[in-house]
């Protein structure tokens, strides 16, 4: 009988009582940590989804938002945690836009992380302040045509999702916006339902607020089929540009070296959290799709995206703040 096993019969033990001790994954809550403010399309999606998935994982889900360096902070505060499972991020498609806009990031978005599950999709839509006299997006190109140069796009900072939709925009369109960074996608919003510029591309679940109130008028959205929390707004293919299509992502990761089992626990419950039928229409309403997808099939999709997002930003020459 070796040492250990003597240890544990003397305490009146067995090893199988140790293991029934211990207990499945998890024995108590998962932080999700969330690399933008509060607010934001990330943050809105976890605390919608988090009563649900937290009843597939049998433990709470506590939510931080940890925003800084375009996300970076965040970011790289899970990929330094403790793979046990315990630390997840939900992050969006900049998680798939830093990569090639960010040189020297102090993690690699592949090696450095273990793709659990894509969570939802969402359309992006073009705003215009009421102000800038237009309705539809025939209008709206005819405006921007006639004055070259004159018009301003708002955005959240250069690389962020707004900015690349509207990059990609003009380049297929062939019109000319001026760009107008802001430091977070908030201020920029702000600025554009104040006036002070009159243009910029945004989440749907994050604008039907500004849209609900009359403060902002959507032009189209930014995927194949119309937006069920938009019905009424075209896409820009019905316009001619099926080139424009601009879809967020929101997903959740784990650090690379969380073993294989918790992995799969966390993968299962955040799919099963995300397609509970009683949260279908609220997610619709917010502008959210849910997906629900497996490790490996979001693996894929991050892989496409920064590839996809790699080559806009050469293109279009876009460098960080």
């Amino acid at each position: 009988m070796n040492l250990i096993r003597r240890r544990l019969l003397l305490a009146g033990l067995t090893l199988p009582a140790i293991a029934r001790a211990q207990g499945a994954f998890p024995q108590r809550p998962v932080r999700v940590i969330i690399p933008f403010g509060p607010g934001g399309g990330s943050d809105n999606l976890a605390r919608t989804i988090e009563v649900s998935v937290g009843r597939a994982l049998g433990q709470t889900l506590v939510i931080e938002t940890r925003p800084g360096a375009a996300s970076v902070i965040g970011t790289e505060m899970v990929a330094r945690a403790d793979p046990d499972g315990y630390t997840v991020l939900l992050t969006d498609t900049t998680f798939t836009v830093n990569p090639g806009l960010l040189p020297r990031l102090p993690y690699d978005s592949e090696r450095d992380f273990a793709p659990l599950s894509l969570l939802a999709t969402g359309a992006t839509v073009l705003l215009v302040h009421p102000g800038l006299g237009v309705k539809t997006l025939p209008e709206f190109l005819a405006l921007v045509r006639s004055k070259p140069g004159q018009l301003s796009y708002a955005s959240g900072g250069n690389g962020s999702g707004p900015h690349l939709a509207g990059e990609l925009f003009k380049m297929v369109a062939a019109v000319n916006l001026v760009h107008v960074p802001y430091r977070g996608t908030g201020p920029a919003t702000n600025d554009v339902v104040a006036g002070h510029v009159p243009v910029m591309f945004n989440g749907v679940s994050a604008s039907r607020p500004h849209i609900d109130g009359g403060r902002l008028i959507p032009l189209a959205v930014a995927s194949k089929a119309r937006n069920p929390a938009l019905p009424d707004v075209p896409t820009f293919a019905e316009a001619g540009l099926a080139a424009v299509e601009i879809s967020s992502i929101w997903g959740v990761l784990a650090p690379a070296r969380t073993p294989e089992p918790i992995q799969a626990r966390l993968s299962e419950a955040f799919a099963a959290g995300v397609r509970d039928p009683a949260l279908a229409q609220r997610l619709q309403s917010l502008g959210y799709t849910p997906v629900g997808s497996t490790g490996s099939e979001f693996a894929a999709v991050l892989r496409a995206e920064t590839t996809r997002w790699a080559e806009v930003i050469r293109t279009a020459n876009i460098k960080p703040d």
